[in-house]
């Protein structure tokens, strides 16, 4: 405990990392209070056929992404997942397409074009997604609780639900540039934390009144198996830091630098978070289809907005598999390690330089990619067995899913960022037993 204050003592001594945090929070505070602002035109003590609307399913999960915006109709009722979106359509184009993959090769400039596109991108997805949320609120509240009506009404909220999730984006790139951690994954995230103690309070209540079926007992064992779980999911988005030594001549391989013989670091999650960020954002196509109206929702449509249905969840499952490997393709070069190994005069034992090693490298990394991906992937379907067991909706999402993976994700990526510039300055870090592993950001 005493060199745990020692240590944020030292955080708020460096001038530099406390104007950061300090500045971060002061950013998500603006966020947290614009999901409080209701759109114009529309009563907020009107709300309450909304909010049960959003208190469960994949609406709740929509809504959890908006911080709670999507049931108080805010401005920021959208969130930011048009961007994230945005973002996988021009990924994926980057593999597809001649001219993104010269854009990814041209350095700040070709990132800067890159971004631009994704923003317009982003513009045009929120263009169809703001009347189809106007069309569920139509369904959802009476014809009271609109002070505005008509085509202004509509064309108004429109405009201002595009500008909130454009907002929403520029206060993660200002996180990004002055704050501590990835913006849009801390804005992710602290809608995500605005949720937990009321879902932790619903449940405590819940269990608290039941006559039978365990009540305080079985709360208890819901927080043991939830630690455990949040435990599991560290090490998951952590990974491995390097293939064991008995093994690594036969499955990596090692480099040279001054004599010194160090193997290469192969992580069995290497995508981290982001393939549970890709799929879920694929996952919310269904109800952009049907307009957010659970009332008109038939056959396949109606199967993918069941969060405890088999066909979600098993798609779900596999999609993020498949962005699992897709991302760690575009986060690890086999070239470019191939590369880096020739050198430094580092070599495989009995595999040629070059193409071959290029190749033995990519046949590994599919090998101890996959039971990552598995692992991933049943921990983001954890919260429909949850709910199977009598967990509250609201509560079962913390139980692994999306939530717990990108809360566990985003945390330890700031962490490792604090840690560092304690490092630079000559300070303890955080652990003792070595260096915080971090993720890739969104």
């Amino acid at each position: 405990m005493k060199a745990f204050i020692e240590t944020i003592k030292n955080i708020f001594k460096i001038e530099d990392l406390r104007q950061r945090i300090l500045y971060t929070l002061g950013i998500l505070l603006i966020y947290r209070l614009g999901s409080y602002v209701v759109l114009p035109g529309i009563d907020p003590s009107q709300l309450g056929a909304l909010k049960k609307q959003t208190s469960e399913g994949i609406m709740g999960l929509l809504d959890m992404f908006s911080g709670g915006a999507f049931h108080n109709a805010s401005i920021f009722a959208l969130g930011i997942m048009p961007y994230i979106s945005a973002s996988i359509v021009v990924q994926l184009l980057g593999i597809a397409i001649p001219y993104f993959q010269r854009l990814q090769k041209e350095g700040e400039s070709g990132r800067r074009k890159i971004n631009q596109i994704t923003r317009y991108l982003t513009v045009v997805i929120l263009a169809l997604q703001a009347p189809a949320y106007l069309t569920n609120l139509h369904y959802q509240l009476p014809e009271s609780a609109f002070a505005l009506g008509g085509t202004f009404f509509t064309i108004s909220s429109t405009i201002i639900l595009i500008a909130g999730t454009m907002f929403i984006m520029w206060l993660g790139e200002k996180i990004t540039d002055k704050g501590i951690g990835n913006g849009i994954s801390m804005i992710i995230m602290i809608g995500i934390i605005a949720r937990l103690p009321f879902a932790l309070a619903a449940e405590f209540a819940s269990r608290i009144e039941e006559v039978a079926g365990g009540g305080l007992v079985m709360f208890l064992v819901e927080m043991v198996l939830l630690f455990a779980i949040f435990m599991f999911s560290i090490l998951l988005i952590q990974g491995t830091r390097k293939i064991p030594v008995q093994y690594a001549k036969r499955i990596v391989g090692n480099k040279q630098y001054g004599g010194v013989r160090q193997y290469i670091p192969l992580k069995v999650n290497a995508a981290g978070v982001m393939p549970i960020i890709f799929a879920q954002a694929l996952m919310f196509v269904p109800m952009l289809l049907t307009k957010f109206d659970n009332n008109t929702t038939s056959g396949i449509a109606s199967a993918f907005s069941n969060v405890n249905g088999f066909w979600y969840n098993f798609t779900y499952a596999i999609l993020i598999i498949a962005f699992t490997y897709f991302y760690t393709a575009i986060t690890i070069n086999p070239n470019q390690m191939a590369e880096d190994m020739k050198k430094n005069g580092g070599f495989i034992p009995g595999v040629k330089p070059g193409k071959k090693t290029v190749e033995y490298l990519d046949t590994i990394m599919s090998r101890i990619t996959l039971p990552g991906s598995i692992f991933l992937a049943l921990v983001a379907i954890l919260p429909a067995f949850a709910r199977m067991f009598g967990v509250s909706n609201q509560f079962a999402a913390f139980f692994g899913g999306t939530s717990l993976l990108i809360l566990v994700g985003v945390v330890l990526d700031t962490l490792q960022q604090i840690e560092s510039h304690l490092l630079m300055r000559h300070y303890d870090g955080l652990m003792k037993s070595g260096r915080i592993k971090g993720r890739t950001g969104v």
